[in-house]
């Protein structure tokens, strides 16, 4: 066994089963939708407001770029694997109400979906369009 198909089975798993995979394949659309939302939440103003306040602050910290971009990386890397888990924990769908309120209670899981899932998604995608609207119409 190679030391890419070690390092592959520690952090994904063992691959299913041909007959098992049927049933666990969702289409690209499905995935992208059940998947994506909260990830591409986060990351989709990240860069730009990085360097915006790296440029703020002076061109001399605009070498902190690469580094906070590793951290980026590396927090993107630990979210995959937290949904990775959280799937192969709920395979039949676990957002954010039903993982929180079966591991942590009632409130933790109300937080989670109403804060999380509902508020912080909505609220930084539309911050998101709106700032790359404003910044493709050039005003004057």
């Amino acid at each position: 066994m190679s030391f890419f198909t070690k390092v592959k089975r520690q952090l994904i798993g063992q691959s299913l089963p041909t007959s098992a995979q049927v049933s666990e394949r969702v289409t690209n659309a499905a995935g992208l939708a059940i998947l994506s939302s909260d990830a591409l939440s986060s990351v989709v103003y990240a860069t730009e407001e990085t360097l915006r306040v790296l440029m703020l602050a002076g061109t001399s910290v605009l070498e902190l770029s690469i580094p906070i971009a590793i951290a980026i990386t590396s927090l993107l890397a630990i979210v995959t694997l937290s949904y990775r888990q959280t799937i192969r924990a709920y395979p039949s769908g676990g957002r954010a109400y039903i993982v929180a309120h079966e591991n942590l209670g009632l409130y933790p899981g109300l937080i989670a979906a109403l804060m999380i899932d509902y508020v912080f998604t909505v609220t930084v995608s539309v911050a998101a369009g709106i700032a790359a609207l404003t910044s493709a119409i050039p005003f004057g």
